[in-house]
Parts: structure tokens; sequence; C-alpha cells
């Protein structure tokens, strides 16, 4: 934003915008039944962050588990949830620091710290999950962590970026705020 010489007014709202992004990323993993499925025919097990859904063959009816009877499946869902409602709270705090005229460049800086706090929490759910599955749950054939489970870690990158952005933005407050004179390369014969 700063070395190429981009107007704040005009970019304020990317960094904002970039967390509901990964709001509505997290919403996606948190809703979606991908996190694990078949890979291969006969499709016989499908699975989310909430239950383990299997069919015994290709015509079959789905029957489908929680994963909140066990132990595992709590803590990853706890987890995981924890680190999406501090995003969320990041991006409340985001438009509520970027809509004041005169930003407050270290309430700025606590929401890069939030953000890495919930990063940690998300990470931890998205690790716990695929451990305890493959070892707890018994599978069949060929099976791979699908596109919601990829939400999820699509999440926590963005957390982990987004972090790094609000932590070191304070760092230009005077270029961003136009306090710096422009220095010129030009000197007289």
């Amino acid at each position: 934003m700063v070395k190429y010489g981009l107007d704040y007014t005009r970019c304020r709202w990317i960094l904002p915008l970039l967390l509901g992004i990964g709001v509505i990323f997290g919403i996606i993993a948190l809703a979606g039944r991908g996190w694990l499925e078949s890979q291969t025919l006969p499709y016989v097990h499908q699975a989310s962050l909430w239950e383990s859904c299997r069919r015994p063959d290709q015509g079959g009816q789905w029957t489908c588990e929680s994963l909140m009877g066990y132990a595992w499946g709590r803590a990853a869902a706890a987890t995981y949830l924890v680190g999406f409602i501090l995003l969320v709270i990041c991006f409340a705090l985001a438009i509520i620091a970027f809509a004041i005229d005169t930003l407050r460049f270290n309430f700025i800086r606590g929401i890069g710290g939030l953000l890495f706090v919930a990063a940690v929490f998300s990470v931890m759910g998205l690790v716990i999950y695929p451990v305890k599955f493959s070892t707890e749950i018994e599978m069949t054939g060929i099976n791979m962590f699908s596109w919601a489970y990829g939400f999820g870690w699509t999440t926590a990158i963005m957390e982990i970026c987004l972090g790094f952005f609000f932590c070191c933005l304070p760092n230009y407050e005077d270029q961003i705020l136009g306090n710096v004179k422009p220095t010129y390369f030009y000197s007289s014969p």
C-alpha cells in the first residue's frame, strides 16, 4: 500500500474485505460436508466436522453417526469454532477501526495479535481432526480430506497472513497518513 503510492482512502477497506472473505471461507468449512470423502468408487464414506456418514454400496442409504460422541470430535469442533468466533470478532473490530477517520494504530496491532490467537485455535482443530479421525474411525477404500477441509486450512492461512499485515501496518503510520515529506532525487547542476 505504501511502497507504490496507493492512496490510503482508496485502499483502507482491503484488509477488512480480506477478513470478510476469511469469514465466508470459515462458514463454508463449518457447514461443509466434504471434510473427508471417498476418492474412488464406490463412494461409501463422507464426513464433516460434526458427523461421519457411510453407506454399504453405491445405491444404499447413508447412515450417519455424530462425531460429538468422541472426545477428539468435540475438541476439534470446539477449537476450530473458537478460532472462527475470534475471526468474526476481528472482522467486526476491523470494520470499526477502519471506519473511523483517525486510525488508532495500536488498536490495529491488537487486531493482528487476536488474529494470531484465532489461527492457533483453527490450526489445532485442523490437526486434531485428521489425526484422530484416521485412527479412531474405520475407513474402507481410498479416502481423501476434501474441499471443506481445504477451506478450513485456507481460513487458517488467511488468519496468519492478515495477522502479519495488521501487526506491521502501524510501522508505516506516517506514510499512510501523509505526514512524511516527499524526498526528491533531483539535484540542480
